[in-house]
Protein backbone atom coordinates (compact mmCIF):
# COMPACT_ATOMS: atom_id res chain seq x y z
CA UNK A 1 0.00 0.00 0.00
CA UNK A 2 2.44 2.25 0.93
CA UNK A 3 4.90 1.48 -2.17
CA UNK A 4 1.03 2.41 -4.33
CA UNK A 5 1.19 6.11 -2.47
CA UNK A 6 4.59 6.33 -3.25
CA UNK A 7 4.49 5.71 -6.49
CA UNK A 8 1.23 8.01 -7.06
CA UNK A 9 2.95 10.96 -4.94
CA UNK A 10 5.98 10.62 -7.36
CA UNK A 11 4.29 10.40 -10.31
CA UNK A 12 2.05 13.66 -8.97
CA UNK A 13 5.52 15.56 -8.41
CA UNK A 14 6.64 14.53 -12.69
CA UNK A 15 3.09 16.23 -13.43
CA UNK A 16 3.85 19.49 -11.44
CA UNK A 17 7.70 19.56 -12.69
CA UNK A 18 6.65 19.12 -16.33
CA UNK A 19 3.49 21.61 -15.52
CA UNK A 20 6.00 23.98 -14.65
CA UNK A 21 8.59 23.67 -17.15
CA UNK A 22 8.24 27.23 -19.34
CA UNK A 23 7.30 27.01 -22.91
CA UNK A 24 9.76 27.03 -25.52
CA UNK A 25 8.40 29.46 -28.03
CA UNK A 26 9.40 29.46 -31.38
CA UNK A 27 9.69 32.26 -33.55
CA UNK A 28 10.20 32.71 -37.53
CA UNK A 29 11.65 36.44 -38.57
CA UNK A 30 11.41 37.70 -42.13
CA UNK A 31 12.95 39.93 -44.32
CA UNK A 32 13.77 41.27 -47.43
CA UNK A 33 17.39 40.65 -46.84
CA UNK A 34 20.19 38.54 -44.25
CA UNK A 35 23.60 40.19 -43.41
CA UNK A 36 26.19 36.81 -43.13
CA UNK A 37 28.94 38.65 -41.47
CA UNK A 38 32.01 36.20 -42.32
CA UNK A 39 31.31 36.28 -46.24
CA UNK A 40 30.79 39.80 -45.56
CA UNK A 41 27.39 39.10 -47.88
CA UNK A 42 23.68 40.17 -48.27
CA UNK A 43 21.25 37.59 -49.15
CA UNK A 44 17.97 37.65 -50.03
CA UNK A 45 15.52 37.01 -48.70
CA UNK A 46 16.20 36.53 -45.36
CA UNK A 47 15.05 34.04 -42.65
CA UNK A 48 15.68 32.99 -39.18
CA UNK A 49 14.03 30.42 -36.92
CA UNK A 50 14.44 30.99 -32.98
CA UNK A 51 13.56 28.19 -30.41
CA UNK A 52 13.72 29.72 -27.06
CA UNK A 53 17.20 31.74 -26.65
CA UNK A 54 18.63 30.11 -29.52
CA UNK A 55 18.84 30.27 -33.09
CA UNK A 56 17.88 27.12 -34.56
CA UNK A 57 18.16 27.75 -38.42
CA UNK A 58 19.47 30.81 -40.63
CA UNK A 59 19.58 31.59 -44.59
CA UNK A 60 17.47 32.68 -47.26
CA UNK A 61 14.72 29.70 -46.05
CA UNK A 62 14.20 28.40 -42.72
CA UNK A 63 11.38 25.57 -41.44
CA UNK A 64 8.11 27.08 -40.23
CA UNK A 65 7.54 24.65 -37.50
CA UNK A 66 3.45 24.37 -36.94
CA UNK A 67 2.73 26.61 -34.58
CA UNK A 68 5.58 29.33 -35.28
CA UNK A 69 4.91 32.99 -34.76
CA UNK A 70 6.21 34.51 -38.45
CA UNK A 71 7.12 37.84 -37.72
CA UNK A 72 7.49 39.94 -41.19
CA UNK A 73 10.06 42.50 -41.14
CA UNK A 74 9.23 43.87 -45.02
CA UNK A 75 12.04 46.06 -46.60
CA UNK A 76 14.83 45.13 -44.17
CA UNK A 77 18.73 43.82 -43.10
CA UNK A 78 18.61 40.92 -40.40
CA UNK A 79 21.83 41.16 -38.75
CA UNK A 80 23.15 40.23 -35.24
CA UNK A 81 23.31 42.26 -32.21
CA UNK A 82 25.53 45.24 -32.77
CA UNK A 83 28.43 45.34 -30.18
CA UNK A 84 30.04 48.00 -28.54
CA UNK A 85 33.78 46.92 -26.85
CA UNK A 86 34.31 50.31 -25.20
CA UNK A 87 31.18 51.79 -23.31
CA UNK A 88 30.78 54.00 -20.28
CA UNK A 89 27.45 53.05 -18.32
CA UNK A 90 27.74 54.77 -15.90
CA UNK A 91 28.66 58.50 -17.31
CA UNK A 92 26.69 60.99 -19.37
CA UNK A 93 26.93 63.91 -20.81
CA UNK A 94 28.10 66.73 -19.37
CA UNK A 95 31.45 67.80 -17.08
CA UNK A 96 32.90 64.18 -16.31
CA UNK A 97 34.45 65.07 -13.19
CA UNK A 98 32.01 66.97 -11.43
CA UNK A 99 29.24 64.30 -12.45
CA UNK A 100 31.25 61.86 -10.63
CA UNK A 101 31.46 64.25 -7.67
CA UNK A 102 28.10 65.67 -7.48
CA UNK A 103 25.95 62.87 -8.14
CA UNK A 104 26.33 59.71 -5.87
CA UNK A 105 26.88 56.05 -6.57
CA UNK A 106 23.12 55.01 -6.18
CA UNK A 107 22.15 57.66 -8.49
CA UNK A 108 24.40 56.41 -11.38
CA UNK A 109 23.56 53.24 -10.77
CA UNK A 110 20.27 54.13 -11.58
CA UNK A 111 21.09 56.50 -14.54
CA UNK A 112 23.56 53.76 -15.93
CA UNK A 113 20.21 51.20 -15.69
CA UNK A 114 18.60 53.89 -18.15
CA UNK A 115 21.56 53.82 -20.05
CA UNK A 116 21.71 50.41 -20.84
CA UNK A 117 18.04 50.42 -22.47
CA UNK A 118 18.82 53.12 -24.70
CA UNK A 119 21.81 51.21 -25.90
CA UNK A 120 19.94 48.11 -26.40
CA UNK A 121 17.12 49.83 -27.97
CA UNK A 122 19.51 50.86 -30.09
CA UNK A 123 20.55 47.48 -31.24
CA UNK A 124 24.10 46.75 -29.09
CA UNK A 125 22.94 43.49 -27.77
CA UNK A 126 26.62 43.33 -26.19
CA UNK A 127 29.13 45.34 -24.81
CA UNK A 128 32.13 45.84 -22.67
CA UNK A 129 32.06 48.13 -20.12
CA UNK A 130 35.42 50.08 -19.27
CA UNK A 131 34.90 51.36 -16.54
CA UNK A 132 32.61 53.02 -13.74
CA UNK A 133 34.25 55.86 -13.10
CA UNK A 134 34.44 56.06 -9.44
CA UNK A 135 31.50 53.79 -8.80
CA UNK A 136 33.39 50.77 -7.56
CA UNK A 137 30.97 47.61 -8.80
CA UNK A 138 28.27 49.02 -8.93
CA UNK A 139 28.78 47.60 -12.81
CA UNK A 140 28.29 44.54 -11.46
CA UNK A 141 24.79 45.44 -10.01
CA UNK A 142 23.90 46.66 -13.40
CA UNK A 143 25.17 43.73 -15.07
CA UNK A 144 23.26 40.96 -12.89
CA UNK A 145 19.99 42.85 -12.97
CA UNK A 146 19.70 42.41 -16.79
CA UNK A 147 20.69 38.91 -16.72
CA UNK A 148 18.30 38.15 -14.46
CA UNK A 149 15.59 40.04 -16.73
CA UNK A 150 15.08 42.96 -13.83
CA UNK A 151 15.88 45.46 -16.56
CA UNK A 152 16.71 45.48 -20.34
CA UNK A 153 20.26 45.94 -21.60
CA UNK A 154 23.01 44.32 -23.38
CA UNK A 155 25.14 41.09 -22.14
CA UNK A 156 27.56 43.21 -20.39
CA UNK A 157 31.15 42.04 -19.28
CA UNK A 158 32.20 45.22 -16.55
CA UNK A 159 35.48 45.86 -15.16
CA UNK A 160 34.34 47.82 -11.56
CA UNK A 161 36.83 50.86 -11.44
CA UNK A 162 39.75 51.41 -13.89
CA UNK A 163 43.10 50.70 -12.24
CA UNK A 164 45.48 53.79 -12.11
CA UNK A 165 48.46 55.28 -10.63
CA UNK A 166 48.57 57.95 -7.92
CA UNK A 167 48.44 61.23 -9.86
CA UNK A 168 47.33 59.34 -13.22
CA UNK A 169 44.70 59.88 -15.63
CA UNK A 170 41.65 59.97 -13.64
CA UNK A 171 43.11 60.67 -10.24
CA UNK A 172 41.02 64.16 -9.84
CA UNK A 173 42.98 66.11 -11.72
CA UNK A 174 42.59 69.17 -11.78
CA UNK A 175 40.77 69.85 -8.62
CA UNK A 176 42.16 71.64 -5.50
CA UNK A 177 44.34 68.47 -3.96
CA UNK A 178 43.51 70.24 -0.22
CA UNK A 179 39.68 68.98 -0.90
CA UNK A 180 41.11 65.09 -1.24
CA UNK A 181 38.56 64.62 -4.00
CA UNK A 182 38.42 60.61 -4.83
CA UNK A 183 39.85 59.21 -7.92
CA UNK A 184 37.23 57.97 -10.24
CA UNK A 185 39.65 54.60 -10.47
CA UNK A 186 41.23 52.18 -7.97
CA UNK A 187 45.08 52.93 -7.19
CA UNK A 188 48.40 50.57 -7.42
CA UNK A 189 51.09 51.94 -8.41
CA UNK A 190 53.28 48.89 -8.16
CA UNK A 191 53.03 44.77 -9.92
CA UNK A 192 51.74 43.61 -6.50
CA UNK A 193 49.47 46.49 -5.69
CA UNK A 194 48.24 46.07 -9.31
CA UNK A 195 47.42 41.75 -8.42
CA UNK A 196 46.21 43.36 -5.17
CA UNK A 197 43.39 45.41 -6.76
CA UNK A 198 42.37 42.92 -9.17
CA UNK A 199 41.62 40.19 -7.08
CA UNK A 200 39.84 42.54 -5.05
CA UNK A 201 37.64 43.65 -8.02
CA UNK A 202 37.58 39.68 -9.04
CA UNK A 203 35.45 39.59 -5.50
CA UNK A 204 33.43 42.21 -6.01
CA UNK A 205 32.38 40.58 -9.29
CA UNK A 206 34.36 41.83 -12.51
CA UNK A 207 35.16 40.17 -15.25
CA UNK A 208 38.11 41.61 -16.50
CA UNK A 209 40.32 44.33 -16.12
CA UNK A 210 40.49 48.10 -17.65
CA UNK A 211 44.09 49.64 -16.47
CA UNK A 212 45.24 53.47 -17.96
CA UNK A 213 48.39 53.13 -19.79
CA UNK A 214 48.81 56.48 -20.82
CA UNK A 215 48.25 60.33 -20.30
CA UNK A 216 47.21 63.06 -20.55
CA UNK A 217 47.91 63.43 -24.59
CA UNK A 218 49.81 66.04 -26.61
CA UNK A 219 49.76 66.91 -30.38
CA UNK A 220 52.53 69.37 -31.11
CA UNK A 221 52.21 69.36 -34.84
CA UNK A 222 52.36 65.60 -35.63
CA UNK A 223 54.32 64.86 -32.95
CA UNK A 224 52.13 62.83 -30.43
CA UNK A 225 53.37 62.24 -27.08
CA UNK A 226 51.64 60.58 -23.64
CA UNK A 227 53.71 59.45 -20.76
CA UNK A 228 53.12 55.40 -19.84
CA UNK A 229 51.70 54.47 -16.45
CA UNK A 230 52.85 51.26 -16.02
CA UNK A 231 56.52 49.63 -16.77
CA UNK A 232 56.05 46.24 -19.43
CA UNK A 233 56.68 43.92 -16.36
CA UNK A 234 53.74 45.53 -14.27
CA UNK A 235 51.90 44.69 -17.45
CA UNK A 236 52.85 41.14 -17.29
CA UNK A 237 51.87 41.08 -13.83
CA UNK A 238 48.30 42.28 -14.41
CA UNK A 239 48.07 39.88 -18.09
CA UNK A 240 49.39 36.83 -15.58
CA UNK A 241 46.83 37.34 -13.21
CA UNK A 242 43.78 37.48 -15.36
CA UNK A 243 45.41 34.24 -17.16
CA UNK A 244 45.22 32.41 -13.95
CA UNK A 245 41.72 33.42 -13.39
CA UNK A 246 40.21 33.00 -16.92
CA UNK A 247 39.79 36.50 -17.43
CA UNK A 248 41.59 39.87 -19.67
CA UNK A 249 43.01 42.80 -19.43
CA UNK A 250 42.38 45.95 -21.58
CA UNK A 251 43.68 49.04 -21.53
CA UNK A 252 43.25 52.93 -21.85
CA UNK A 253 46.23 53.59 -24.39
CA UNK A 254 46.55 56.08 -27.16
CA UNK A 255 50.64 55.91 -27.83
CA UNK A 256 53.87 55.02 -27.32
CA UNK A 257 55.73 53.84 -25.17
CA UNK A 258 53.14 52.48 -23.48
CA UNK A 259 51.42 51.03 -26.26
CA UNK A 260 54.61 48.65 -27.18
CA UNK A 261 54.81 48.14 -22.97
CA UNK A 262 51.00 46.91 -23.67
CA UNK A 263 51.92 44.93 -26.71
CA UNK A 264 54.66 42.66 -25.15
CA UNK A 265 52.41 41.91 -22.12
CA UNK A 266 50.06 40.81 -24.11
CA UNK A 267 47.02 42.55 -23.49
CA UNK A 268 43.37 41.72 -25.18
CA UNK A 269 42.93 44.92 -26.73
CA UNK A 270 44.64 48.83 -26.79
CA UNK A 271 41.76 51.14 -26.32
CA UNK A 272 42.10 54.84 -28.56
CA UNK A 273 45.22 53.45 -30.69
CA UNK A 274 46.17 57.35 -31.69
CA UNK A 275 49.57 56.54 -32.40
CA UNK A 276 51.17 52.64 -32.89
CA UNK A 277 54.82 52.28 -34.10
CA UNK A 278 55.42 49.81 -36.96
CA UNK A 279 56.69 47.38 -33.96
CA UNK A 280 53.49 47.56 -32.08
CA UNK A 281 51.50 47.09 -35.07
CA UNK A 282 53.49 44.40 -35.90
CA UNK A 283 53.51 42.39 -32.30
CA UNK A 284 49.31 43.26 -32.32
CA UNK A 285 48.98 41.78 -36.07
CA UNK A 286 50.60 38.56 -34.28
CA UNK A 287 49.68 38.39 -31.63
CA UNK A 288 45.87 39.51 -32.35
CA UNK A 289 45.44 42.21 -29.88
CA UNK A 290 42.69 44.45 -31.29
CA UNK A 291 42.91 48.05 -31.47
CA UNK A 292 39.69 50.05 -30.57
CA UNK A 293 39.47 53.50 -32.27
CA UNK A 294 37.08 55.17 -30.33
CA UNK A 295 36.32 58.26 -32.60
CA UNK A 296 33.02 58.75 -31.85
CA UNK A 297 33.84 60.73 -28.77
CA UNK A 298 36.38 62.67 -30.37
CA UNK A 299 33.73 63.56 -33.44
CA UNK A 300 31.37 64.37 -30.43
CA UNK A 301 33.65 66.73 -28.73
CA UNK A 302 34.43 68.50 -31.98
CA UNK A 303 30.84 69.81 -31.91
CA UNK A 304 30.00 69.76 -28.10
CA UNK A 305 33.86 71.26 -26.89
CA UNK A 306 35.02 70.15 -23.44
CA UNK A 307 38.32 72.25 -24.08
CA UNK A 308 38.44 75.86 -25.96
CA UNK A 309 36.58 75.48 -29.61
CA UNK A 310 36.87 72.17 -30.43
CA UNK A 311 39.86 72.52 -32.89
CA UNK A 312 42.08 70.83 -30.66
CA UNK A 313 40.04 67.94 -30.91
CA UNK A 314 39.54 68.04 -34.70
CA UNK A 315 42.93 67.88 -34.71
CA UNK A 316 43.67 64.93 -33.09
CA UNK A 317 40.87 63.30 -34.91
CA UNK A 318 42.03 64.21 -37.96
CA UNK A 319 45.83 63.00 -37.04
CA UNK A 320 44.14 59.67 -35.56
CA UNK A 321 42.07 58.98 -38.66
CA UNK A 322 45.59 59.29 -40.63
CA UNK A 323 46.55 56.80 -38.37
CA UNK A 324 43.67 54.51 -38.50
CA UNK A 325 45.02 54.09 -41.86
CA UNK A 326 48.04 52.90 -40.85
CA UNK A 327 47.37 50.31 -38.99
CA UNK A 328 44.53 49.01 -41.65
CA UNK A 329 47.88 48.90 -44.29
CA UNK A 330 50.13 47.14 -41.43
CA UNK A 331 47.37 44.08 -40.73
CA UNK A 332 46.77 45.62 -37.39
CA UNK A 333 42.99 43.49 -35.77
CA UNK A 334 40.10 46.19 -34.70
CA UNK A 335 36.95 46.09 -32.67
CA UNK A 336 34.75 48.49 -32.63
CA UNK A 337 34.21 50.63 -29.58
CA UNK A 338 32.77 54.22 -29.49
CA UNK A 339 33.58 55.42 -25.39
CA UNK A 340 30.13 56.68 -25.07
CA UNK A 341 28.89 57.71 -21.83
CA UNK A 342 30.56 61.60 -22.88
CA UNK A 343 28.01 61.59 -25.33
CA UNK A 344 24.54 60.41 -25.12
CA UNK A 345 24.03 56.92 -25.07
CA UNK A 346 22.04 54.83 -28.00
CA UNK A 347 23.80 57.10 -30.56
CA UNK A 348 27.06 55.26 -30.64
CA UNK A 349 26.57 53.45 -34.08
CA UNK A 350 28.12 56.72 -35.34
CA UNK A 351 31.47 54.50 -34.28
CA UNK A 352 30.96 52.35 -37.36
CA UNK A 353 30.00 55.20 -39.79
CA UNK A 354 33.24 57.09 -39.30
CA UNK A 355 35.14 53.77 -39.57
CA UNK A 356 33.65 53.35 -42.64
CA UNK A 357 34.71 57.37 -43.52
CA UNK A 358 37.88 56.89 -42.30
CA UNK A 359 39.31 54.17 -44.92
CA UNK A 360 37.74 50.73 -44.21
CA UNK A 361 35.01 48.84 -46.40
CA UNK A 362 31.69 48.26 -44.70
CA UNK A 363 32.13 44.44 -44.65
CA UNK A 364 35.41 44.90 -42.42
CA UNK A 365 34.09 47.19 -40.68
CA UNK A 366 31.22 45.20 -39.69
CA UNK A 367 33.49 41.88 -39.11
CA UNK A 368 35.67 43.96 -36.65
CA UNK A 369 32.35 44.61 -34.98
CA UNK A 370 30.73 41.35 -34.83
CA UNK A 371 33.13 38.95 -35.16
CA UNK A 372 36.23 40.34 -33.27
CA UNK A 373 33.92 41.98 -31.17
CA UNK A 374 32.29 38.43 -30.10
CA UNK A 375 35.97 36.72 -30.10
CA UNK A 376 37.40 40.23 -27.63
CA UNK A 377 34.21 39.68 -24.74
CA UNK A 378 35.27 35.48 -24.87
CA UNK A 379 31.42 35.02 -26.81
CA UNK A 380 32.90 34.49 -30.18
CA UNK A 381 30.71 30.65 -29.90
CA UNK A 382 27.67 32.41 -29.16
CA UNK A 383 27.29 35.95 -30.15
CA UNK A 384 28.00 37.87 -33.40
CA UNK A 385 27.10 36.21 -36.38
CA UNK A 386 23.35 34.31 -37.13
CA UNK A 387 24.48 30.52 -36.86
CA UNK A 388 22.28 27.95 -35.31
CA UNK A 389 23.24 27.21 -31.63
CA UNK A 390 23.92 30.85 -30.93
CA UNK A 391 21.67 33.20 -28.87
CA UNK A 392 19.09 34.86 -31.10
CA UNK A 393 20.77 38.33 -30.96
CA UNK A 394 19.13 39.95 -33.89
CA UNK A 395 18.17 43.17 -35.44
CA UNK A 396 16.49 44.59 -38.27
CA UNK A 397 17.71 47.56 -39.93
CA UNK A 398 15.96 49.53 -42.61
CA UNK A 399 17.78 49.23 -46.12
CA UNK A 400 21.48 47.55 -46.92
CA UNK A 401 24.47 47.87 -44.44
CA UNK A 402 26.93 46.97 -47.04
CA UNK A 403 25.82 49.71 -49.37
CA UNK A 404 24.91 52.89 -46.57
CA UNK A 405 26.43 51.75 -42.90
CA UNK A 406 24.29 54.72 -41.47
CA UNK A 407 21.15 52.78 -41.40
CA UNK A 408 22.73 50.93 -38.03
CA UNK A 409 21.54 53.97 -36.45
CA UNK A 410 17.94 53.22 -36.98
CA UNK A 411 17.46 49.72 -36.28
CA UNK A 412 13.26 48.82 -36.34
CA UNK A 413 13.18 45.30 -34.74
CA UNK A 414 15.79 44.34 -31.59
CA UNK A 415 15.93 40.59 -30.58
CA UNK A 416 17.94 39.70 -27.53
CA UNK A 417 18.05 36.22 -26.14
CA UNK A 418 15.14 35.56 -28.22
CA UNK A 419 12.54 38.36 -26.36
CA UNK A 420 11.54 40.91 -28.65
CA UNK A 421 12.18 44.10 -27.20
CA UNK A 422 11.51 46.72 -30.32
CA UNK A 423 9.69 46.52 -33.22
CA UNK A 424 8.92 49.56 -34.69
Amino acid sequence: MRHSILAVALAGCTVATAAQQPETHTTVLHAARIFDVAAGKVLSPGEVLVEGSRIREAGTHVTRPAGAVVIDLGDATLMPGLIDVHTHLFLHPGNEGLQTVEESVPQRTLLAAAAAKADVMAGFTAERDMGTEGAGCADVAVRNAINSGLIPGPRMRVSCNAIDILGGHEDAIGFNPAQQVLSNADYANTADQVVAVMREQRKGGADFTKIYETGPDHLDGNNFTTPYQYTEAQLAAAVAEADRTGSFVGVHCTGEPGASYAAEAGVAAIDHAYDLSPATMKLMREKQIYAVPTFAIMDYFVDHPQRGDGSEDRRQLAYHAAQFKKQMAAGVPFAVGSDVGPFPHGTQARELELMVKFGMPPADVLRADLINGARLLRWADEIGQLKPGFYADVIAVPGNPLDDISVLKKPVFVMKNGEVLRKD
